[in-house]
C-alpha cells in the first residue's frame, strides 16, 4: 500500500513553528533564571543519601524521561497527521456504472422487427452487472415501459411480455389472425405512443424524450455536472423512417452528446435498406457523436454492441481508480492516541 502526503506542508509549517515555541521558551527561562554563584548551604544528596530516596529519585527521573519522549513523538505524529496520510483506495466500484436506456421505435413499419430487438436487448441485459437500465417505446409520441432500474429480472419480465406481444403482430397475416385479447394487449403496450395526429415514427423526438429518462438532462441546455459525467447510454432502435419531428436525429445527437450521453445506433430496418442515403447519414452522425452503430442483419450486433458499452464502462473505472486518493489516518491516530495516555499517566504519577 503506497502512503502518499495530501499537505506535507502543514507538517512542515507546524514543525517550525513547535522550533521557534521552543526556542523562545528557552530563550525566556535563561533571562528569567540568571546565573548566580551558588553557596553551599544546603545539600540534599547528603541529607537525603539513603536507599529507599536513591530509589524513588531514579523513579522520578525515569518516568520524566517517558513522559518527554511520549510527548515529544506525539507532537511528531501530530504533525504527521496534520498533513493528511493518504492511501489509493483500491476497492471495485462498481457502484457508480452506466445508466443504459433502451430506446425502441414502435411504428408500424417497426413492427415486424420489434421482437427480433427486445430478443436482442433481453441479450444484452444478460451481460450487465451493476448497470441500471431502462426502456421507452416511442412513436410521435413516447412512453416508458420501465424506468432505470437494476432488477434485472423486472426488467428481463418485461422485455418478454414486450417481445411476446409484438411478436403476435410482427406481419400483417398475424395481424389479420390474431385474436381480440392480443389486440387489446397490443394497444395497451403502444398506449401514449401516438397522441400527435397525422404523424408517425418521429425519431429525434424520441431519442431526446429516452435521454429525460436519465438524471440531470435538461431539454435545451445542460449543467457542468453534465458534461464530467460521461457514464450514460443510450441503444436508439429503428429502422431510420422518420416523419417530420421538432428535433432532427443530428440535432437529437448535439444535445445528448452535449450532456455526456453516449447514443449507440442499432439499425433493424430492411436489410435492402441500409445503403440508403440516409441509413448512412444515420451512421454518420451517430459515430460523429461518439456513439457505435450497429445493424440487426450484421450477424453479431449485440455481442458488438457489449464490447462497446464494456470498452467505455473500463474506461471510466481507470478514471475513477486514478482519482479515489483517501485518508488513511487510522494508525497514525491509534499511535498518536496511545502516545498521549501514556504521557498523561506519567504526568499524573509525577505529581504524585
Amino acid at each position: 500500500m503506497n502512503l502518499e502526503w495530501h499537505w506535507p506542508w502543514a507538517a512542515v509549517i507546524g514543525l517550525l513553528l513547535a522550533i521557534v515555541l521552543i526556542v523562545a521558551w528557552v530563550l525566556v527561562s535563561s533571562r528569567r533564571h540568571p546565573k548566580v554563584p551558588q553557596i553551599p548551604v544546603f545539600n540534599l544528596d547528603e541529607d537525603l543519601n539513603t536507599e529507599h530516596v536513591e530509589e524513588r529519585f531514579r523513579q522520578w527521573r525515569v518516568l520524566g524521561r517517558v513522559a518527554t519522549v511520549a510527548l515529544a513523538v506525539s507532537l511528531l505524529l501530530s504533525l504527521a497527521t496534520l498533513s493528511r496520510p493518504s492511501t489509493v483506495d483500491e476497492a471495485d466500484e462498481r457502484t457508480g456504472n452506466r445508466d443504459i436506456v433502451l430506446c425502441l421505435d414502435v411504428s408500424p413499419s417497426m413492427l415486424s422487427y420489434d421482437h427480433e430487438v427486445l430478443a436482442s436487448y433481453q441479450r444484452l441485459i444478460s451481460s450487465f452487472k451493476g448497470e441500471r437500465i431502462g426502456l421507452s417505446l416511442f412513436n410521435s409520441t413516447s412512453r416508458t415501459l420501465f424506468p432505470l432500474t437494476d432488477d434485472y429480472q423486472l426488467a428481463s419480465g418485461q422485455l418478454k411480455y414486450a417481445g411476446d406481444i409484438l411478436g403476435r403482430i410482427s406481419s400483417q397475416d398475424k395481424i389479420d389472425k390474431t385474436d381480440p385479447r392480443t389486440l387489446q394487449e397490443f394497444s395497451d403496450l403502444i398506449e401514449g405512443t401516438q397522441n400527435r395526429k397525422d404523424q408517425t415514427s418521429l425519431i429525434g423526438d424520441g431519442l431526446v424524450s429516452c435521454a429525460a429518462m436519465l438524471p440531470g438532462f435538461v431539454y435545451g441546455k445542460t449543467s457542468k455536472a453534465d458534461t464530467k459525467r460521461d457514464k450514460a447510454s443510450i441503444v436508439l432502435a429503428t429502422d431510420n423512417f422518420s416523419g417530420k419531428s421538432t428535433y432532427t436525429l443530428d440535432s437529437a445527437l448535439d444535445l445528448t452528446h452535449k450532456a455526456g450521453i453516449v447514443v449507440d445506433g442499432l439499425y433493424a430496418g430492411p436489410a435492402s435498406s441500409e445503403k440508403d442515403a440516409t441509413t448512412i447519414e444515420m451512421q454518420r452522425d451517430i459515430t460523429s457523436h461518439g456513439g457505435s452503430y450497429f445493424s440487426v442483419h450484421s450477424g453479431t450486433p449485440i455481442e458488438n454492441l457489449v464490447r462497446s458499452i464494456e470498452k467505455r464502462k473500463n474506461r471510466d473505472e481507470q478514471r475513477a481508480r486514478k482519482a479515489a486518493l483517501v485518508d488513511a489516518p487510522g494508525w497514525w491516530t491509534l499511535a498518536l492516541a496511545v502516545l498521549v495516555a501514556i504521557w498523561i499517566c506519567m504526568a499524573w504519577r509525577l505529581k504524585r
